[in-house]
């Protein structure tokens, strides 16, 4: 781990959701900025927790598509008309967004399991995103969660017995807390060493504007 009196790292906190589609195209932008950086090596990333729809009920299964049509009063034509940006932007940095699988989830006990992934938060974070726009998968049902889990590299039983208390949950409400501490109001949101910030899944250029200030 690294000391957190050591001045020469870089700390950058990302505050997202897994259910925000442009959270995952934000986090391939800003791996390829950091990629490019030349002071990679002293930069430690911590992921935060945020919910965009936090009273999505947990185990309902609707389909992404029709919870927007009813939520936004749009019609599915046009939820897909918005939806097609989304995914054509994703495609041009490798990802795959198919939101005619994805479905709309609680992701509370995901956030859990980012916080209790340590070293592989950011693989546990990358597979959640891929169950959820790729592969269609509820991120709210716990064979999912462990499933991601256990790719990351974690131990299953470890991870079922934490999902199964309450293991995680302070850390979770601690980053909602501090997300309105900071007045966050929308993700990704990129945070450096509690200095500069950048809203937003930015070029990957301002990614690289934000490490060197930061």
């Amino acid at each position: 781990m690294s000391n957190e009196n050591d001045t020469s790292r870089i700390h950058v906190e990302i505050w997202s959701d897994i259910a925000c589609p442009w959270c995952y195209i934000g986090k391939a932008r800003f791996q390829s900025a950091l990629e490019q950086f030349e002071g990679r090596d002293r930069v430690d990333v911590t992921w935060r927790a945020y919910q965009l729809m936090a009273d999505t009920p947990v185990g309902e299964g609707r389909r992404e598509v029709d919870a927007l049509v009813e939520s936004k009063g749009m019609s599915r034509e046009q939820v897909l008309s918005m939806f097609d940006h989304v995914a054509k932007t994703g495609a041009d940095v490798g990802l795959t967004l198919d939101f005619e699988k994805a479905i709309a989830a609680n992701t509370f006990d995901a956030h859990r399991v980012v916080q209790l992934a340590g070293d592989r938060a950011g693989e546990v974070v990358d597979g959640l995103f891929r169950a959820h726009f790729a592969q269609g998968l509820a991120v709210d049902d716990r064979d999912v969660l462990l499933d991601v889990a256990t790719e990351a590299g974690l131990e299953r039983d470890v991870v079922a017995k934490q999902l199964a208390s309450e293991d995680g949950a302070d850390a979770v409400r601690s980053d909602l807390a501090a997300a309105r501490e900071l007045q966050i109001g929308g993700v990704p949101f990129f945070v450096g060493n509690r200095r500069v910030a950048v809203s937003g899944a930015q070029p990957e250029d301002v990614f690289l504007q934000l490490l060197a200030q930061a």
